[in-house]
C-alpha cells in the first residue's frame, strides 16, 4: 500500500510523539532499512546495548517495536513509516530478517486461531428461551429501579444532586449487574452534566426523559416492529453476537471514504468510532471498536483514506452501525460530495424519528466557514446558520490549517447541543 506523510502523522498518538519520530526520520539514525511486498523494517539505535527491532505490516499497516514505550505506535515505527513516505530509496528490497518473518507469522497464526473461534462461537448453540427470558426479566427490574429513582430526584428537585457523584457510580454499576452495559454509560454521561453549566438542571432533565421513553419502549417489546426492538436492546447495550450480524441480507460492498475518527479513553478502555460514506451507495456508516489497555485498533482507518469493502449493518429503524465483512482493499480517495448543512440535518432528523436513542449523530455537511461567535468557535453555512463546536483554540486553527483557506467539508458527531468535529477536508473547487 501507498504510505503518505499526512496519514502517518494522523496515526501518531500525540504530538510528542511526531516530534520525536521527525528527529529519528533520517536513514543515519537507523542501521538498516528494508521493505518489501508486505512489511517494512529497520533497526535504530537506543540507549541499550542493541537497537530497537522495529517493523510494520503494510496490510494496515499495523506496528511492533521492541523499545519500552507503551504508545502506540511508538516514536521509532512513527519514524520508519515518514521514512518510507518520502525516502523510499534508503530502503533496501527483499531479504527480510528472521525476526520481521516470525512476526508477521505469529500475526497469520493469531489471525486464523480468532477465524477458528469465530467459526466454532457461529456453530454452538443459540441462547436457551429460559435465559433469555431471565436476563430480559433482570433488564426490567433494572430499568424500574433507575426510573423509581429519577422520578424521585425530580420531585426533589435535580439541583440537589449537584455535588453527589457518588449515587451515579452505583447507578451504573446496578445497570451493568442488569445487563445493560449500554444503559450504563448513559447514566455516567448524565453524572457528567451535573455541574456543568447554567443550564445543567435542563439538560439532564432532556436526557432523564429520554431513559424514561427507552423504558416504556422496553416494556412494550411486544407492540414494537423487528427493528424498533432492535433498537430498544442496542439503546441498552443488548447487541447480537457479530456472527449473527454477518449473517444478515443488509450487506453492502462499496468504495467507502473515511470522512471521520474519534477516540476515546475511559478507564483503560479504548473506543474507536469510523464514520464512512459509501461512494455508491450514499450510505453512511459507522465502525465501533473497542481495545483494553492500549489504542491499538485493526483495521486502521484514517480520515481521507478510502477502502473497498463489504459492510453488514446492525438490524434497526435507521440502520448505521456496520461490521466489515471482508478485508479492505485500498482505493485511491476520490471527491466527497457537499452537501448542505440543511440535508445534513434533514437526514438527522429523520435517524432520530427513527430511532430516538441513536447517540451520537453523524453530521456531514459542506460550504462550512470556522468563526468566532459568542465566546465561542462555530460553523457558518452557506446560508447563514451557526453550529457550535466542541473544540478548543489550537484544534480550532487545525481546521482552518486543514481548509487552506477553502470552505470545508466536515463531519462531526453531534450530541444534540455541539459538534465535535471527527474529519475535515478542504471543500473541493467547483
Amino acid at each position: 500500500m501507498d504510505i503518505t506523510v499526512d496519514a502517518v502523522l494522523a496515526m501518531a498518538p500525540d504530538d510528542a510523539s511526531v516530534k520525536a519520530a521527525r528527529s529519528l526520520a533520517s536513514p543515519g539514525k537507523w542501521q538498516t532499512l528494508g521493505f518489501d511486498d508486505a512489511a517494512a523494517w529497520g533497526l535504530c539505535q537506543g540507549s541499550g546495548s542493541k537497537p530497537y527491532q522495529t517493523k510494520v505490516d503494510l496490510a494496515g499497516p499495523v506496528c511492533s517495536c521492541s523499545c519500552p514505550s507503551r504508545k502506540i505506535p511508538c516514536k521509532h515505527a512513527l519514524a520508519l513509516l515518514l521514512l518510507l513516505a518520502g525516502q523510499k530509496g534508503a530502503f533496501a528490497e527483499g531479504n527480510r530478517p528472521e525476526w520481521v518473518s516470525e512476526w508477521l507469522e505469529g500475526r497469520q497464526q493469531r489471525a486464523a486461531k480468532k477465524e477458528e473461534n469465530r467459526a466454532k462461537k457461529k456453530s454452538a448453540a443459540p441462547a436457551s428461551p429460559k435465559k433469555e427470558a431471565a436476563r430480559l426479566e433482570r433488564m426490567g427490574a433494572g430499568l424500574d429501579e433507575l426510573c423509581r429513582w429519577m422520578n424521585d430526584q425530580v420531585v426533589q428537585g435535580l439541583s440537589s444532586l449537584s455535588g453527589h457523584y457518588e449515587e451515579w457510580n452505583r447507578l451504573a454499576a446496578r445497570m451493568v449487574d442488569a445487563q445493560m452495559p449500554g444503559l450504563a454509560a448513559r447514566v455516567r454521561g448524565m453524572a457528567s452534566l451535573v455541574d456543568g453549566g447554567d443550564d445543567w438542571p435542563a439538560v439532564l432533565l432532556g436526557r432523564m426523559g429520554r431513559i424514561q421513553l427507552l423504558a416504556e419502549a422496553f416494556s412494550r417489546m411486544e407492540q414494537l416492529s423487528p427493528e424498533q426492538q432492535a433498537d430498544v436492546r442496542y439503546a441498552l447495550g443488548y447487541l447480537p453476537d457479530k456472527d449473527v450480524v454477518l449473517a444478515g441480507e443488509d450487506r453492502v460492498s462499496d468504495v467507502w471514504s473515511v470522512i471521520g475518527v474519534s477516540v476515546a479513553e475511559e478507564d483503560r478502555l479504548w473506543r474507536r468510532r469510523v464514520w464512512l460514506f459509501g461512494r455508491e451507495s450514499g450510505r453512511m456508516s459507522l465502525l465501533l471498536d473497542f481495545s483494553h489497555g492500549t489504542r491499538s485498533f485493526e483495521p486502521v482507518f484514517l480520515p481521507g483514506s478510502c477502502a473497498r469493502m463489504t459492510l453488514v449493518f446492525y438490524p434497526g429503524a435507521s440502520p448505521l452501525r456496520a461490521l466489515v465483512a471482508d478485508a479492505p482493499v485500498s482505493e485511491p480517495f476520490g471527491p466527497l460530495p457537499s452537501f448542505t448543512l440543511e440535508e445534513a440535518l434533514h437526514d438527522l432528523a429523520q435517524r432520530l424519528a427513527a430511532s430516538p436513542w441513536q447517540t451520537p449523530l453523524p453530521l456531514f455537511f459542506g460550504g462550512a466557514r470556522l468563526v468566532r461567535s459568542a465566546e465561542r468557535w462555530q460553523l457558518l453555512s452557506e446560508t447563514g446558520r451557526l453550529v457550535p463546536l466542541a473544540v478548543d483554540d489550537a484544534a480550532a486553527w487545525k481546521m482552518f490549517a486543514a481548509g487552506g483557506g477553502r470552505p470545508l467539508v466536515v463531519c462531526g458527531e453531534w450530541d444534540g447541543n455541539e459538534l465535535l468535529p471527527v474529519g475535515v477536508f478542504p471543500q473541493a473547487a467547483s
